[in-house]
């Protein structure tokens, strides 16, 4: 007689286990990012300055405006006129405040669109960033503002009734300049919870890009569908306005897009110049909001 022999019960608990653990470890991670076009750049200007800056947006990119309003978008009281600009080059939040701003209102640089705010800031928290405004209720959603390595700083949004926004044509460039000590930290966390990718990592980028020409500087991209993150390694010795910049807009045709910002009275801070793989200039439009605006290279 053959005796058929069973596994012993730890060995059956063991098994499972494993199994179970293999199959959390190989199911992939929830989705948070929604699409580059609801990820917004936050400016804050002067209420008298809120038409001009918005119109000479559209000037210069052409788009267009949602309805304007004055709301709270902050956990303590405040007002402020909030509008948002959709051009085929981005989204623009813009914000003029008319009572003074809460601390630390201001310092984020975008609005991402989450698809679960919970999830969101747990993720965040786990790949190194610091919740400096915990989760509040807006008139559209939840909000919440976090800090990354290299003082990156996000707010992060939620709305009750998904948005829908129509596609960009081009994605903007965020323009994060931050320290040698940071960079690592910065880009591998953001990478994990953005669940994007390093496109490219040149340690001997060149230096006119930051206002340091004849030198080289470390540039690290990254794409996710929060759209697409420069991050700039400074030793922080820089001109204006570079560091200022918050966006790098790509445009089809850079001479007639300077030729309508000017005609819409936005002042060119750095002239058109060509390096690695595009041709680029900064804007500063009315209202203070600087930008980087590119195309790429013909040769």
């Amino acid at each position: 007689m053959r005796w058929k022999l069973f596994p012993a019960p730890t060995a059956v608990i063991a098994i499972a286990l494993a199994s179970f653990f293999d199959a959390a470890q190989a199911a992939p991670a929830p989705a948070i990012a929604v699409s580059p076009q609801y990820d917004t750049t936050h400016v804050l200007v002067a209420p008298e300055d809120f038409e001009r800056f918005t119109d000479s947006l559209i000037a210069t990119f052409g788009g267009s405006k949602s309805q304007q309003g004055v709301i709270q978008v902050t956990p303590t009281p405040s007002q402020t006129i909030s509008q948002l600009v959709f051009t085929p080059v981005g989204t623009l939040s813009v914000f003029g405040f008319k009572t003074p701003i809460p601390y630390p209102f201001g310092v984020e640089r975008t609005g991402y669109l989450v698809r679960d705010m919970d999830i969101a800031v747990k993720s965040a928290k786990e790949q190194g960033a610091d919740v400096v405004v915990s989760t509040f209720p807006d008139v559209f959603g939840r909000d919440a503002i976090i800090e990354w390595p290299g003082g990156v700083h996000m707010q992060l949004y939620w709305h009750t009734k998904a948005p829908n926004y129509a596609p960009l044509q081009t994605v903007p460039e965020n323009r994060v300049y931050v320290s040698q000590q940071s960079a690592e930290r910065f880009v591998r966390g953001f990478v994990e919870f953005s669940r994007g990718k390093v496109v490219s990592d040149d340690s001997r980028a060149p230096g006119i890009e930051i206002g340091q020409p004849g030198e080289t500087y470390r540039r690290i991209r990254i794409e996710s569908n929060f759209g697409r993150i420069a991050v700039l390694v400074t030793d922080g010795h820089l001109p204006y306005p570079y560091g200022r910049e918050l966006m790098g807009y790509e445009v089809a045709n850079l001479s007639e897009t300077l030729n309508k910002a000017t005609a819409a009275g936005v002042s060119v801070l750095v002239p058109p110049y060509s390096a690695g793989d595009r041709e680029t200039a900064i804007l500063q439009f009315p209202g203070g909001y600087i930008a980087e605006i590119h195309t790429a290279s013909r040769h």
